[in-house]
């Protein structure tokens, strides 16, 4: 057995709830926050047989798409923040980041 964590854009999780939970997937979702934007992020943890691992890695990159997105940048440190006019530059976002680790039991009560 193992356990997929999976962390998505907010813009990704409902679709992938949804998605996971029409192939049997049962998943708990946690509100989280951090990465490069400091924007919300979802992180869903999976239990999973062995076998179903390639099947849920599948719906994972199918419901969680990349795309860019403008953001302004931070004023750098020092500087007068009064003659600084940020120029919006385009990052990618979106997609997701997933950890698979070993479970050695597993209970529910």
């Amino acid at each position: 057995m193992k356990l997929i964590i999976a962390v998505v854009q907010d813009k990704d999780s409902n679709r992938l709830t949804n998605a996971l939970s029409d192939d049997n997937f049962q998943t708990t979702k946690l509100a989280t926050t951090g990465g490069f934007l400091k924007e919300g992020n979802t992180t869903l943890m999976i239990g999973c047989q062995d076998e179903h691992i390639d099947s849920a890695l599948k719906i994972i990159k199918d419901n969680c798409s990349q795309r860019e997105q403008m953001v302004a940048p931070i004023s750098p440190m020092g500087g007068n923040a009064d003659s600084y006019i940020p120029k919006p530059v385009k990052v990618e976002v979106g997609g997701a980041t997933v950890f698979i680790l070993p479970i050695e039991s597993f209970f529910r009560f």
